[in-house]
């Protein structure tokens, strides 16, 4: 009998809903930062370590589309080093104008006021290096001609390499170049590609 009553009080109690259950959910979140280095690759011409020689090189001077204006323009020699290895060039160039005949013209060139010091510019084979000169084609200066063209059209830049030798850019469109051929040049740079 007694096991009986006991039975019926565990019945009793499980009826009763004498347990709870509870659910409980977590995230956990976990941040990983991952640093990859991988080194810098780097490709440059090699410097050149010879001055480039006229015969190093290939030349044209040629006027600027648009930079006419108040009596002046703006015209480009363009140096290309046409060698199998590099080599360079720097400063302002060094240069005399030629006419039709091949004869010297009056030439003043100098650099242009408040540009930098000049570099060296290295050119591996095919690269080009330039420097902008201004000048006045049409208004006569000091010991200019006053009727007609103030100086000779010049046809040819003859241009002294910085490693030695001369020459020759054609100018495009051939030009008169007044105040005894003076013309402001900047000093040489690495051409856009």
């Amino acid at each position: 009998m007694r096991a009986g009553l006991l039975g019926l009080a565990v019945l009793a109690l499980a009826g009763c809903g004498g347990t709870t259950t509870i659910t409980v959910t977590s995230t956990v979140t976990h941040t990983r930062t991952v640093t990859v280095t991988r080194p810098a690759t780097t490709t440059t011409a090699p410097a050149a370590s010879a001055a480039c020689t006229a015969g190093n090189l290939q030349g044209s001077f040629d006027g600027v589309q648009g930079s006419a204006g108040a009596g002046q323009i703006v015209y480009q020699l363009k140096l290309t080093n046409t060698g199998a290895s590099p080599c360079f060039v720097t400063g302002i160039p060094q240069v005399q104008l030629l006419g039709t005949t091949g004869n010297g013209l009056p030439t003043n060139a100098s650099p242009e006021p408040g540009q930098p010091a000049a570099a060296k510019v290295s050119l591996a084979h095919g690269a080009s290096a330039t420097a902008d000169a201004q000048f006045s084609p049409d208004v006569p200066g000091t010991g200019d001609s006053t009727s007609g063209r103030c100086q000779p059209t010049a046809t040819v830049l003859r241009v002294t390499a910085t490693g030695g030798g001369t020459l020759d850019a054609p100018i495009q469109p051939p030009t008169s170049v007044c105040e005894q051929g003076s013309m402001r040049f900047k000093p040489l740079v690495a051409a856009s590609p």
